[in-house]
């Protein structure tokens, strides 16, 4: 079955880096359009990013971009999300997922299947 496994996170100051990273197992990767979310304490999940089968297309929350940097490496079945300039609205349990949905770009977390169980980031002021 999907698996998806994320690490990476932590406690950070504002303005540091972050890599997030998401081991996938259990079916073809490369095969499936995969994306980061995140859900604050008392809020609901959002988009932050997704990225196309190949790596070619990406989408970004209109607050991540410029900042974060979604990537994957299909040999290696990962999944990364590279965070710069962090702001303690960042903080947040960040989620890698996976579909098979030609909307991957929309944002909508109801279009992915596959999730991971979560890591937390917590940037502090």
């Amino acid at each position: 079955q999907v698996q998806l496994v994320e690490s990476g996170g932590g406690l950070v100051q504002a303005g540091g880096s972050l890599k997030l990273s998401c081991a996938a197992s259990g079916y073809i990767f490369r095969n499936y359009p995969a994306g980061w979310f995140r859900q604050a304490l008392g809020k609901e999940r959002e988009f932050v990013a997704a990225i196309s089968r190949d790596g070619g297309g990406t989408a970004y929350l209109d607050s991540a971009k410029g900042r974060f940097i979604i990537s994957r490496d299909n040999a290696k079945k990962m999944l990364y999300l590279q965070m710069n300039n962090l702001k303690p609205e960042d903080t947040a349990v960040y989620f890698c997922a996976a579909t098979t949905s030609v909307a991957w770009g929309r944002g909508r977390d109801s279009d992915y299947p596959y999730w991971g169980q979560g890591t937390q980031v917590t940037v502090s002021s």
